[in-house]
């Protein structure tokens, strides 16, 4: 581990990771934290040896300039702490980085020795999948834990997977096996157009966090670059009848599945949430001022997306249940 400046005091502090790689479909979970990281201005004070996690010749390090002087930037995870502040502020650790190529016991033992020396509080692992689910419909996400008590009280399932798994599954079950409360919050990408970035799926995330965490999230330029995005895509789908039939297939089986919970939960959360936003606005000045609930709880052109054929491989810790639970803001255009 490589101390880059003083661990700091921090206030009821949540971690929030996600890592580049086999768990980050679209890149929709590592985009999630690099958001919060630039609209909360992080301050980056460690990074984790990267001779001791990742192949170079795997992930290899870039060579750049810097006032006429070569460096080197190494593929590594690097944590950084936000202050999210107001009435009850609350800290957040964010890690970012790439699925490690080795020794990943060791790696989440080094994470996890930070979220002792810190006090955090919860750990919330970001992961993106490829799913058999329709562009146009909202975003996917389920949230999952290991900890029957923790899947009571916040809501959420209690993950039921066998199988390969990624680093998000191994830091899950590490945080566990240490008595630290985790979550894995999944987004199902359409594997029909999974190339990234999917700024929908990112969107998606970090509203399903903004719940989870009470803590409000500032969306800046995410809402509209979902937007475009759908709309790139649906003009792509549409040049293509065999595309265009096959998201129609994938509509009518979502919105079948979906039906006898269309007046459940899902949208008394969207509604609670529309009235955060809404009494919430100017208060902050869009500077991420927290906010907890009374109750716990220029267009982007898309690549052309390919034939659908048989959805690729993917890990699926979050099963095979989703979560419906999006913004009005997060692009969809049936909701707006």
């Amino acid at each position: 581990m490589i101390e880059l400046e003083g661990v700091p005091e921090l206030i009821d502090p949540v971690m929030v990771a996600a890592f580049e790689g086999w768990n980050d479909a679209g890149d929709a979970a590592s985009t999630a934290v690099a958001h919060l990281d630039r609209e909360w201005k992080g301050e980056v004070f460690a990074a984790l040896d990267a001779e001791d996690y990742y192949d170079f010749q795997v992930n290899r390090p870039t060579v750049w300039m810097d006032a006429g002087v070569r460096k080197i930037t190494w593929p590594t995870t690097r944590l950084s702490v936000v202050r999210v502040g107001g009435e009850k502020p609350r800290d957040l650790v964010l890690v970012r980085g790439i699925e490690p190529s080795m020794r990943w016991r060791s790696f989440c033992n080094e994470l996890l020795g930070f979220a002792h020396e810190l006090g955090v509080e919860l750990v919330v692992i970001l992961g993106a999948l490829l799913g058999d689910t329709p562009h146009t419909r909202p975003v996917p996400i389920s949230g999952t834990t290991s900890d029957p008590d923790l899947a009571r009280r916040m809501d959420l399932e209690e993950t039921k997977y066998e199988g390969p798994t990624g680093i998000v599954g191994v830091l899950q079950e590490a945080c566990t096996h240490a008595g630290v409360p985790a979550v894995s919050l999944w987004a199902a990408v359409p594997h029909y157009v999974s190339q990234p970035p999917n700024p929908k799926a990112t969107l998606a995330l970090l509203n399903r966090l903004e719940d989870l965490i009470d803590v409000r999230i500032p969306l800046g330029e995410l809402p509209e670059d979902s937007r475009a995005w759908q709309v790139g895509v649906d003009q792509l789908a549409a040049e293509d009848s065999e595309v265009a039939e096959y998201v129609q297939t994938l509509e009518e089986a979502r919105d079948t599945a979906e039906l006898p919970e269309a007046s459940g939960e899902a949208i008394a959360r969207e509604f609670e949430r529309y009235l955060r936003r809404r009494d919430g606005a100017g208060a902050d000045g869009g500077d991420g001022t927290s906010y907890r609930r009374e109750r716990p709880g220029g267009r982007t052109k898309s690549p052309k997306p390919p034939k659908p054929e048989a959805g690729p491989d993917a890990d699926s810790d979050a099963g095979t249940n989703a979560d419906a639970d999006t913004d009005r803001d997060d692009g969809d255009s049936s909701e707006d």
